[in-house]
């Protein structure tokens, strides 16, 4: 797969160097939030270079947008792809700066933590914590010439961590980490670095998760199922009417991180991540009781002690 390289090229007819537009790479364009955002950045004038993992989602983008949209593909996991789409960008600006990073590519994940593979968890980091830093590290030199803003797209799972979630909700702890030591680290250079925290979103992310948790439940023992059978089923049940507002909320959001005078360190977006905040703002015994108690009753068999050491000394062994 070729790498870095823009999948478009400008349209001869105008000349859009001389306008001068703001400039903006976004992470994971193919589709959902990312896809969002690069479609309305591009209505309102920037200079979009929209990252996508395959071609096919790299032309259908591009022809939903204006000449200026370039689509570049990466993977950002990739250390020599992420290398060659930040030359892209800067051959492209010539010797102007970039005026903002928006990282948004993210992977969902979870299942229970009693049976969650060390090597899951890691996968799950690389993409949504490591990456965002190493995309970041080689723009920094280019956000720095234009006193440029990072958007990282986080997530109420940022702050609030739910039964079945601690996967992806400890990568997004981590994002927050980051975002807020870089947030401080880049300061002198007039760098503003933004987290935007949506609550639930109508993506295809939906319906990535419920294959996701299909495959997850496929591996899970027997026992699994006698402990926690009422909270699985609860899971799967709520992939099947997924809420939320539409991807369009988070890219507006995005739009007023980038060009308001004074960015806020943190946006919410939706009521359920407001409410979210809220919970999380009570004492931690109140805020348990309150999730705890939407949750279905789960755990009251009454198993071997034995038996369980056994079967969790044999996954030790298996991983």
């Amino acid at each position: 797969m070729l790498t870095g390289i823009p999948m478009t090229a400008e349209s001869d007819s105008e000349d859009y160097s001389s306008l001068r537009p703001r400039s903006v790479m976004i992470t994971g364009a193919s589709s959902g939030i990312g896809r969002a955002c690069a479609l309305w950045l591009d209505r309102a004038g920037w200079q979009v270079f929209a990252t996508v993992r395959k071609e096919d989602d790299g032309l259908r983008l591009t022809k939903a947008a204006s000449p200026r949209l370039r689509t570049i593909l990466l993977d950002v996991t990739d250390p020599d792809q992420i290398a060659a789409a930040a030359r892209t960008v800067r051959e492209h600006l010539g010797g102007d700066g970039l005026h903002a990073l928006v990282n948004n590519a993210g992977i969902a994940a979870g299942g229970l933590v009693e049976y969650l593979d060390p090597e899951e968890l890691r996968r799950v980091f690389e993409t949504n914590t490591i990456a965002p830093l190493s995309v970041s590290r080689h723009l920094i030199p280019l956000l720095r010439r234009a006193r440029g803003r990072i958007v990282m797209i986080s997530s109420i799972a940022g702050f609030s961590s739910t039964p079945l979630l601690s996967p992806y909700c400890a990568s997004k702890f981590a994002l927050e980490a980051l975002t807020d030591g870089m947030r401080l680290e880049l300061k002198p250079w007039g760098i503003e670095v933004v987290s935007v925290q949506p609550g639930a979103i109508k993506t295809e992310i939906w319906n990535k998760a419920r294959a996701y948790v299909d495959g997850e439940l496929r591996k899970y023992p027997p026992k699994a199922f006698e402990k926690y059978g009422p909270l699985l089923d609860r899971m799967a049940e709520s992939l099947e009417k997924p809420k939320g507002v539409g991807a369009d909320e988070v890219a507006r959001t995005v739009e007023t991180a980038l060009t308001v005078a004074k960015p806020k360190a943190r946006y919410l977006v939706g009521r359920d991540a407001l409410i979210r905040s809220w919970i999380e703002s009570l004492p931690t015994s109140l805020r348990d009781r309150l999730i705890l108690s939407r949750m279905p009753k789960y755990g009251t068999e009454i198993t071997d002690p034995a038996d369980e050491l056994q079967e969790a000394g044999q996954e030790d062994v298996n991983q």
